[in-house]
């Protein structure tokens, strides 16, 4: 344990330290990743498959704030959805303002988790986020989890219809947004994972609140249950299909996700818990305080000894070195110094730079 705990020492060092240039690395690669995602789930617009465009806007994104991040993916979601018909891009953008105006109302500092949601949706492993979220943030993510859950399905479900989209004609107006609410409304799946995850959110943050030991691992532990268990009851009401054992290997890595996540953030040692009562004029204080993990980061110190033979060979090659002097004319002569030597044996050497034909000598002496 206490290689781990100086590992993790040694990483928050280094992060501290290159917090300038690990901080937009990261967001440069994750806007890399959702942007190249959305290129692959969708596609229409075939001018932002370019890898150059996602590059340029994957940099510009890394210096920004994560907001902007979730802007430029809206817009690219939007285009894909205009090239493939204007009806689909005007219902996006109507649910993406509803969505806008839920988000920046309860949890505007969530940009990370809008973006992370339909991304590890999008990769099959969906639930490690709500476990995280409850570990990390508040009830108020539980907007962020399931708008990030909304997004998801609504570009699965632009994906899913485009062929019949594409058969339609341009005066079918109304059949295409009908098409497209009435999958969004009547798609019971979201619902479900929605509710789920809200659900586990909230579990998850009450219960890592709690005063008791091992407070963090009943709560994920606890909301990995919760989870399965509302997914699994949905399943039989509604026939949504979810997989038992996707669920059951997800919740299983979210679980080891955020253990890992506990260990860097919230590593404490129950063993030297104490217990501390006291008064003041008003109050009684009763008062459980549990210490944190920490060790000092070990480091070396390289000191180089020399022997007094090495002492006294050093001295006496700095004794019979030649000198020099300038005198005025630019060139030099050549001597031999005899300069007593310092008690550590050790010579010194000072050189002064000399021009040809400057008058500016140079001397070594020992």
């Amino acid at each position: 344990m206490t290689v781990l705990l100086e590992v993790r020492e040694r990483l928050k060092l280094i992060y501290s330290k290159y917090e300038a240039v690990l901080l937009p690395v990261a967001k440069f690669l994750l806007a890399f990743l959702v942007f190249n995602t959305l290129n692959s789930r969708t596609g229409y617009m075939t001018q932002l498959n370019d890898t150059t465009i996602v590059l340029i806007v994957a940099l510009t994104c890394s210096v920004l704030p994560a907001g902007v991040m979730v802007a430029f993916a809206a817009a690219i979601s939007l285009a894909h959805m205009y090239a493939l018909s204007m009806e689909v891009a005007l219902v996006g953008l109507c649910a993406y303002l509803v969505l806008y105006l839920l988000f920046f109302r309860f949890s505007p500092r969530d940009s990370l988790v809008v973006l992370l949601t339909p991304l590890l949706c999008a990769y099959k492993i969906p639930y490690v986020v709500p476990i995280v979220v409850g570990l990390l943030c508040g009830p108020s993510s539980i907007v962020s989890v399931g708008s990030g859950v909304f997004v998801h399905y609504l570009i699965e479900l632009v994906t899913d219809s485009a062929s019949n989209i594409k058969l339609m004609g341009e005066e079918d107006v109304l059949a295409k947004v009908r098409l497209i609410i009435e999958g969004i409304t009547g798609n019971k799946s979201m619902l479900v994972v929605i509710a789920a995850f809200g659900v586990t959110v909230f579990v998850v943050y009450m219960l890592r609140r709690l005063p008791v030991n091992y407070s963090w691992t009943i709560a994920m532990i606890t909301g990995a249950m919760v989870d399965v268990v509302i997914l699994l009851i949905g399943d039989l009401l509604y026939e949504i299909n979810i997989s038992v054992s996707g669920a059951l290997l997800g919740s299983l890595l979210a679980v080891a996700v955020a253990k890992v996540i506990e260990f860097f953030r919230f590593c404490v040692d129950y063993s030297r818990t104490e217990k501390v009562q006291f008064e003041d004029d008003e109050y009684y204080y009763y008062v459980k305080a549990v210490p944190k993990m920490t060790v000092p980061v070990s480091t070396k110190t390289v000191k180089r000894i020399n022997s007094p033979q090495a002492r006294e060979a050093a001295g006496a090659k700095g004794a019979s070195r030649p000198t020099a002097r300038g005198d005025g004319s630019g060139r030099g002569s050549a001597r031999t110094s005899s300069r007593p030597q310092g008690r550590s044996g050790r010579s010194v050497v000072v050189k002064n730079s000399m021009s040809e034909g400057t008058g500016n000598g140079y001397e070594e002496w020992s």
